[in-house]
C-alpha cells in the first residue's frame, strides 16, 4: 500500500526515479509523473488504464517556467493566467517537441496549468521538470478529493501520496484554448465561464467528443460511480422506485427527504451554495456509491455559476 504523508523530499526522490506520486491540488488529486519523460508518461496510462487518445494536463510552479514547454503563448491566454494562476485554470498552448506525443496524444497543443496548492507548488519549485498529472483514479470513476481516496483505488500501485488534506474546489480546472481569435472552452470546471468573460468577452462552449477529444476531459462517459447513476426529477425518481421495490440512495442539491435513511441520501449544500456543492460532489458520489443501494438517484444543479460545470459531471456520470 502506498505511504501518505507530507514528505516533498520523499515525493520527489520517486518522481526522480521515473516513479509516480498522489499530488494535492485544489480541484482534485492528481496521479503524477515525469512530463518530459515517456516512459512515466506510459505508466500514467497503465496505472489509469486510461486510453493513449485522452491527453494529459502538466503541472508547473509559475507562468514563467511554461516558456520550457511551450512555442507560443497567445496574449488573451496569457492575460488569463496573469489572473488566475494558480488556480483551476487549465490552457491549451502550442508545444515544444521537448513534451512527448504522448502526453498530448499526438496533438499540436499542450494543456499546462499552474495549480493552487502549497505543497504541490512546492513540490513543483525543487523539480526540474513539470508534471503530467490526470485525476489519481481509475480511468471513468469518480474523481479523488482526499488522499484516503487516491489509496483506496491506486495505493496498491504506487509508492507514495503526499497528503494536502481534502481538496478546496472539487472539480477539475476549466480547460481554456484559442480558435483562430476566439477563446473556446474545451471543458467547464473549478473557474466559472463569468470570470473569464469578464477579461476576454463571450467564449464559446466546446461539446464533448467520445473518441479523439482536443484536450483532456472531454469525453461523454466520465466521472461515473460503478452504480447506475439516474438524473431528473428526485420525488418522481423516489417514488417510481419505491413502487419497483429498488433499494436507492439519493443525491440533491439542498434537500432532505425524512422518509428516506439518513445514509442512503446525502444534500451536497442545505444552503443552496453551489461552491459548497462542487467541493463536496465527488466525495457524497463516493460514499453513495460505497453504499449497498442499487442505483443511484439525482437531480441537477441551478444553470449558473459553478452549477454549469457541476451539471457537466452529473450528466457524464449518467451516460450509459
Amino acid at each position: 500500500m502506498a505511504r501518505i504523508g507530507k514528505n516533498i523530499d520523499l515525493a520527489k526522490s520517486f518522481l526522480e526515479k521515473g516513479m509516480l506520486v498522489g499530488i494535492p491540488t485544489e480541484t482534485v488529486y492528481g496521479l503524477a509523473g515525469n512530463a518530459l519523460d515517456s516512459e512515466s508518461v506510459a505508466l500514467i496510462f497503465e496505472t489509469k488504464n486510461r486510453p493513449g487518445f485522452d491527453p494529459l494536463i502538466l503541472h508547473t510552479s509559475s507562468l514563467e517556467r511554461v516558456g520550457d514547454f511551450v512555442r507560443t503563448f497567445p496574449e488573451k491566454l496569457k492575460m488569463l493566467a496573469e489572473t488566475f494562476w494558480p488556480g483551476p485554470l487549465t490552457l491549451l498552448l502550442p508545444r515544444k517537441p521537448v513534451v512527448p506525443d504522448l502526453v498530448t496524444s499526438g496533438l499540436d497543443r499542450v494543456a499546462v496549468r499552474v495549480p493552487k496548492h502549497p505543497l504541490t507548488l512546492a513540490l513543483l519549485e525543487e523539480l526540474s521538470f513539470p508534471l503530467a498529472a490526470p485525476s489519481a483514479n481509475p480511468f471513468g470513476y469518480i474523481s479523488p478529493t482526499r488522499p484516503s481516496h487516491v489509496e483506496d483505488q491506486l495505493g496498491r500501485k504506487i509508492p507514495y501520496i503526499l497528503d494536502g488534506g481534502p481538496c478546496t474546489v472539487g472539480l477539475e480546472s476549466t480547460i481554456v484554448g484559442l480558435e483562430g481569435e476566439e477563446v473556446v472552452i474545451y471543458r467547464l470546471g473549478g473557474l466559472e465561464i463569468s470570470e473569464i468573460e469578464k477579461l476576454v468577452g463571450p467564449v464559446k462552449i466546446k461539446d464533448h467528443s467520445s473518441s479523439n477529444p482536443a484536450a483532456p476531459g472531454q469525453l461523454d462517459s466520465h466521472y461515473a460511480p460503478r452504480k447506475p447513476f439516474v438524473l431528473g426529477d428526485l420525488h418522481q425518481l423516489i417514488e417510481e422506485r419505491k413502487a419497483e421495490g429498488v433499494d436507492f440512495a439519493v443525491l440533491s442539491f439542498s434537500e432532505s427527504f425524512p422518509a428516506l435513511k439518513t445514509e442512503k441520501q446525502i444534500a451536497l449544500s442545505p444552503d443552496r451554495n453551489l461552491h459548497e456543492a462542487a467541493k463536496n460532489l465527488f466525495a457524497a458520489m463516493r460514499t453513495l456509491d460505497e453504499s449497498s443501494a442499487a442505483v443511484i438517484l439525482a437531480e441537477l444543479m441551478p444553470e449558473t455559476g459553478l452549477g454549469k460545470a457541476i451539471n457537466d459531471r452529473l450528466r457524464r456520470a449518467a451516460v450509459k
